[in-house]
């Protein structure tokens, strides 16, 4: 666990050992810009649209997803373009969906290692 102030984002908050959130509420897009920005990610309209079609998909199943479930999410919202594999790997290289979640101020997902 990494206390506060966390170094790799400057805000005020608190990081598991893997980097992510403890309190889901300190998410903000400031919290996920530094969070990217750690990771070496600058954010553009592309990676907010995944950012939040990832919240939205934790909303309404409680449940941050492993990358084929994430895939078949944003196909639906966002198009099969978008949904593919090697798009979100641009985006958020290596893995996606944990990346993402991350990212977004979600739980790591079970099925990622």
């Amino acid at each position: 666990m990494t206390s506060t102030p966390n170094n790799a984002t400057g805000f005020d908050i608190t990081l598991d050992k893997d980097g992510f959130l403890l309190n889901l509420s300190d998410w903000s897009p400031e919290v996920a810009e530094a969070l990217a920005e750690s990771d070496g990610i600058h954010l553009t309209e592309a990676h907010w649209e995944i950012l939040y079609a990832i919240r939205d998909f934790y909303e309404e199943f409680d449940l941050s997803p492993a990358m084929r479930p994430l895939s078949r999410y944003i196909k639906q919202k966002l198009g099969a373009e978008k949904a593919s594999s090697i798009y979100l790997m641009t985006l958020f290289p290596e893995s996606p969906a944990k990346r993402a979640a991350r990212i977004a101020g979600l739980p790591r997902p079970e099925n990622c290692l």
